[in-house]
């Protein structure tokens, strides 16, 4: 705080090295992280592999029907696991066939039981805590996280009352766009509409209402709320006898995950994924239920990208230049009691949550 104004947070944040590795290593790590949707481990023994700060990790379902998480690594020297996505009956190390049940124990390997000792009962892969969250797969590294719904309080209750199909879900379009900044510039430009307007005509025109659009935190969850333009103008039929289809809502989920529910109960999330101090991926993820008509979604989709995501790109690189400007000076964010759109409270929550995370 300077001069009795709250400044925003200083340059190095979004471009030293060192601070991305301290995230790298702590922040990533210690947060719940989206590993994938559940749509994509329908029957026991599917898995998919992916990874979180920097560890290659895979998520796999047991004939119990729970998914699980492990370290992509066998536990005799090394070796990594399995690759990319597939089926199988067991998890065999392609090293020396040291083979895992699905559930993580050691269940054979060539030889074992020449050694004099050697149980195979005290060797199990390296587990990672995971959640399901309204089919989407969520994990933490750290094993004394608390649980999601501590983090990120009333958000699961509120998406459930807004998506009530969520179980009848999977996703029908991706949309990966590559940003040239850090990936907090991306996340605070998501988190405010204080530029929407200018900046956003088709969202500000045809979905929402930006003098209405008002942003507040819930534990580690920033909660977008907005009254949407007339219904008539969206370019999709929508069933105003469904609770909350005729709003728009956003639980961005501390550090790099949101839900949207656009008008008409349609799910679409982000998802970031920072790929070096000054580059992050974003992935945009459309969904329907299974089996019905997908063109009205895929068509929001192709108007999102054409739209809001294309004039996100260029902001949000332009700000990354400008951090490495030596004209920068921090302004102070636009405060105001009142809050509404033209504040930016949840700027000053964020950026707190982005000190804590490397001053720790």
């Amino acid at each position: 705080m300077k001069d009795g104004l709250v400044h925003s947070l200083e340059a190095y944040y979004y471009t030293d090295p060192k601070i991305y590795a301290q995230e790298t290593q702590g922040l990533f790590a210690r947060t719940w992280q989206f590993a994938g949707h559940s749509s994509w481990l329908r029957k026991p023994g599917d898995y998919f592999v992916f990874e979180i700060a920097g560890e290659s990790l895979f998520c796999v379902k047991g004939r119990d029907g729970v998914c699980r998480t492990f370290y992509n690594v066998c536990q005799h020297r090394a070796h990594q696991l399995v690759k990319g996505e597939g089926t199988a009956r067991v998890i065999v190390c392609p090293y020396h066939s040291w083979t895992y049940e699905l559930t993580g124990e050691l269940r054979s390997g060539p030889n074992i039981g020449s050694v004099p000792g050697f149980d195979r009962t005290d060797i199990c892969l390296t587990e990672v805590r995971t959640e399901l969250f309204l089919g989407f797969v969520f994990v933490n590294l750290d094993p004394q996280a608390e649980p999601m719904e501590t983090w990120y309080p009333g958000a699961r209750a509120e998406l459930e009352s807004f998506v009530p199909h969520h179980a009848d879900l999977e996703p029908v379009e991706w949309v990966e766009i590559h940003e040239g900044c850090n990936w907090k510039v991306s996340v605070e430009n998501y988190s405010e509409c204080y530029h929407c307007s200018l900046n956003h005509p088709t969202f500000s025109t045809g979905v929402v209402k930006p003098e209405t659009y008002d942003i507040q935190p819930q534990g580690h969850c920033l909660r977008h709320r907005t009254e949407c333009q007339n219904l008539d103008r969206m370019a999709y039929r929508i069933d105003t006898s469904v609770p909350h289809a005729d709003e728009y809502s956003s639980w961005y989920l501390w550090p790099m995950f949101s839900f949207q529910v656009y008008p008409g109960n349609v799910l679409n999330t982000y998802h970031w994924r920072p790929e070096g101090v000054d580059r992050v991926r974003v992935r945009r993820g459309w969904y329907a239920r299974t089996g019905e008509d997908v063109s009205s979604v895929k068509c929001l989709a192709e108007q999102d990208r054409r739209t809001t995501v294309e004039e996100d790109i260029h902001l949000v690189e332009s700000v990354q230049r400008g951090l490495s400007s030596r004209g920068y000076c921090p302004g102070p964010l636009v405060l105001d009691p009142c809050g509404g759109v033209n504040s930016e409270h949840s700027i000053q929550t964020l950026q707190s949550w982005m000190r804590e995370a490397v001053n720790v």
